[in-house]
């Protein structure tokens, strides 16, 4: 049982490092597609991803659910892994009393139960890296979204990403358009979520008429 590693948690902790290198880029333009933009009239700023990252509200609340059920799943496979030690412990203890075809029998069944456990613990982190990367998408398209509408407002023509890895060695503070964004990004998901809560009061109400 020493073989078998327990990684759920720590998944649910490195999902923030993955999201981390997110590429978080949009590109609109306030003319129309027939019309070419000049040098002079070329647009840019930038944001710092891990700020958003940081302070984005969709992202601290949806790692914080990933990391306790991942922590939830740890003690179930935690606890499904001791059982299967106390049977291979009583097998242990038993041993000297059975016959061979029964020791047989039993060390057949303990096989089979490690490789379900192990089975059973791949699902398990194949689903939460899963839904790990379901959020990593989603994240994805709501930053672009909003940052694609920020641009054709505030007529950028390139946003551009941040971070000590990113090929932006410097960016000047009067095109840091970080704070505004995380602003932006979470006044939508505070409506949104608002407007979710209220259906769901909503078609509540309706069933207990």
């Amino acid at each position: 049982m020493k073989n078998l590693s327990v990684t759920l948690s720590s998944l649910a902790l490195v999902a923030v490092g993955v999201l981390y290198f997110l590429h978080f880029s949009s590109k609109g333009s306030s003319t129309s597609s027939s019309e070419v933009a000049r040098p002079g009239d070329f647009q840019i700023a930038y944001i710092n991803s891990d700020s958003v990252l940081k302070h984005y509200e969709f992202v601290k609340i949806n790692m914080e659910k990933l990391e306790a059920k991942g922590k939830k799943l740890d003690q179930d496979l935690q606890n499904r892994a001791q059982s299967l030690q106390n049977d291979i412990t009583a097998y242990q203890r038993n041993y000297g009393n059975m016959t061979i075809g029964q020791a047989k029998a039993v060390e057949e069944d303990l096989g089979k139960k490690r490789q379900n456990l192990e089975l059973y613990q791949r699902g398990l982190e194949q689903d939460l890296m899963t839904e790990q990367s379901t959020i990593t998408e989603e994240l994805y398209k709501k930053i672009t979204a909003y940052l694609k509408d920020y641009a054709e407002q505030k007529q950028l023509q390139v946003v551009l990403k941040y971070n000590p890895g990113s090929d932006l060695l410097y960016g000047s503070a009067s095109i840091d358009i970080t704070n505004e964004v995380i602003a932006g990004l979470n006044e939508i998901y505070k409506k949104d979520q608002s407007g979710a809560n209220g259906k769901v009061k909503s078609d509540s109400t309706a069933k207990k008429k």
